[in-house]
């Protein structure tokens, strides 16, 4: 019986200088993604952060107040570790994003505030592939960073905006979401695994909230796990991968 082809994946476009970065959660780019926004940052590209929230639903022994302030404090010191230093937070409500016109807008004034020619998001579809389902926030992001990319681009669409000094930016040239279950295109994780394990790590308290594991040594487990994984359709390389739509 012949083995089925393993589509492998292209490699990112690397030629770029500024990519934006718009999640909904500290912690949702540490979890695989950050091997590859280290590996950016050491070639001397400008990546920036901006969450939707700061996570402050995540822990359930601690009440949003106090989780919020502890949250953003572990994602901008996660950020650091792989040479991020501008990460901004969007204020809207964990656990109840609204898709609309109102996140479209905030997500569209910071791509026209930091100008990207890439942007990154995390998945937007309803699951991570199969019966695992996704949640709400990551739904809403997702898309809605999506659509902001070209709602950032047309001065008619938030014209507040231009009024707040935002002109329009339409140099985003990719979108490029990760943890697609149908990815196109990858980034080899080698040069900036180990930071990614250590990026993930400083996200202490919301760690220890999820397993009784050692955080080690679940945190290396799961990213060496799937960068391997991926590695399968990227030449053998522990890899990085995302679902790249050009603009």
């Amino acid at each position: 019986m012949t083995e089925p082809t393993i589509t492998q994946l292209q490699p990112m476009p690397d030629d770029w200088q500024r990519a934006l970065a718009v999640v909904a959660h500290p912690d949702d780019l540490e979890y695989g993604c950050s091997a590859a926004i280290a590996t950016w940052t050491d070639a001397g590209r400008e990546v920036a952060y901006v969450l939707a929230t700061r996570g402050e639903a995540g822990i359930d022994t601690l009440e949003p107040a106090s989780c919020g302030a502890l949250r953003e404090r572990e994602q901008r010191a996660s950020a650091a570790v792989v040479g991020v230093s501008v990460v901004e937070f969007l204020d809207h409500k964990d656990g109840v994003i609204e898709y609309g016109t109102a996140l479209r807008r905030d997500i569209a004034a910071a791509i026209r505030r930091h100008r990207p020619e890439l942007l990154i998001t995390l998945n937007h579809r309803d699951t991570w592939g199969g019966v695992a389902w996704n949640t709400p926030d990551h739904v809403a992001v997702g898309r809605a960073t999506l659509d902001a990319a070209g709602d950032a681009g047309n001065r008619w669409i938030f014209p507040e905006l231009v009024e707040q000094g935002l002109e329009p930016w339409n140099g985003v040239r990719w979108v490029a979401v990760a943890g697609s279950s149908s990815p196109t295109h990858a980034v080899d994780a080698t040069p900036g695994l180990e930071r990614g394990v250590r990026s993930l790590l400083e996200h202490h308290a919301y760690i220890k909230a999820l397993t009784d594991e050692d955080p080690e040594t679940y945190v290396r487990g799961f990213l060496t796990g799937f960068a391997e994984e991926t590695g399968k359709r990227f030449g053998g390389r522990p890899a990085v991968a995302f679902e790249l739509f050009g603009r």
